[in-house]
């Protein structure tokens, strides 16, 4: 049978659990937080005071504070295209007349997700420290150039990427959260921490069904993940850039300013690995193929090569200019 084929059949066989991971980690769309519960409300008479406030709090946050919230909301923002590319992943089928679990689950998620992108947005229009316009210069490319992450259609493939990435994007607005907190911001503090949280449900949902799947078919997810990690798990944003740049030319830019204010830093990918090891247990896998076992291997060695690689990297310090944060965003 192909691995194709082999994949399409984990994927039915497991569909019926979908809806207890649902349950599990999504919130009803009821009792779930919204935007405007952090926002000023723009019917009440307080909308300008508390506007002004928001505007006063946010002059005590510095320029690679600014560019990093930036960058986390444009790829929040790009959501569309997220969910176009899990819809169409091997075994998430919206197109076979019936309720089909993988199908729901995405749209739910992505439905969850979408309010981050909403909240942070207009909390930078009403910061007025940031150019609004070239940030939607910036989404609409990021949009409009989609992403390669280098999945193709695997579902192993993808959960592995989004159990990373959600984990990953926890941490960056964890750490963004108790920045602003400390400067005295506790709308913004607030805000990002409980975007964190949502990002630790999913993490923990994407997480599980890896696990299951572990439970399927292990040499498969195994040299799923093995790939994934050789490829390196690319940031959904990888192809940002602003307006007048090539596609991709603001990334690395933008990933210099998370370095340097230790937002997002090449110790926590090599932790995320360590923990995924860990819960997946991909150390005690017996009974594999002998591709399997040498990507089981290669797997447990990463961290440690990682380590090395890391203390011998460096990067840049200089403070870029970016179009989406002028010299009012500077202390």
């Amino acid at each position: 049978m192909s691995l194709k084929n082999i994949r399409l059949e984990v994927m039915q066989a497991i569909e019926p659990k979908v809806k207890g991971f649902m349950d599990s980690f999504l919130v009803p769309i009821e009792e779930i937080w919204q935007p405007s519960d952090f926002l000023p409300d723009s019917q009440s008479d307080k909308f300008f005071t508390e506007t002004e406030q928001i505007r006063e709090e946010a002059k005590e946050l510095g320029y690679d504070f600014w560019v990093t919230l930036v960058a986390d909301t444009i790829t929040e923002e790009a959501l569309p295209t997220y969910e176009s590319w899990l819809m169409d992943v091997e075994g998430i089928d919206q197109h076979n007349g019936k309720e089909n679990g993988w199908s729901k689950w995405v749209r739910a998620w992505t439905a969850e997700e979408n309010r981050h992108g909403d909240v942070l947005n207009k909390y930078l229009y009403l910061s007025g420290r940031v150019n609004m316009r070239e940030i939607e210069i910036t989404t609409q490319h990021l949009i409009a150039d989609g992403f390669d992450i280098g999945t193709d259609r695997d579902p192993y493939k993808n959960f592995v990427y989004t159990t990373f990435q959600e984990l990953a994007t926890n941490i960056s607005h964890k750490r963004v959260g108790k920045m602003a907190k400390q400067k005295g911001n506790a709308v913004l503090g607030k805000m990002c921490n409980i975007i964190a949280g949502d990002e630790m449900r999913h993490h923990l949902a994407y997480r599980e069904f890896v696990k299951t799947i572990l439970g399927q078919d292990p040499s498969g997810m195994v040299n799923a993940f093995a790939d994934m990690m050789k490829k390196k798990i690319v940031m959904p944003a990888h192809f940002l850039r602003e307006s007048g740049d090539s596609i991709g030319a603001a990334f690395e830019l933008f990933s210099n300013c998370a370095q340097r204010l230790g937002v997002y830093t090449a110790q926590d990918y090599i932790e995320i690995l360590k923990k995924l090891n860990d819960y997946w247990e991909v150390g005690n896998l017996r009974g594999l193929s002998d591709q399997a076992e040498k990507a089981r291997d290669y797997l447990m060695k990463l961290p440690d090569r990682l380590q090395r690689i890391s203390e011998r990297m460096q990067f840049g310090q200089d403070q870029y200019k970016f179009k989406w944060v002028e010299a009012n965003g500077t202390l």
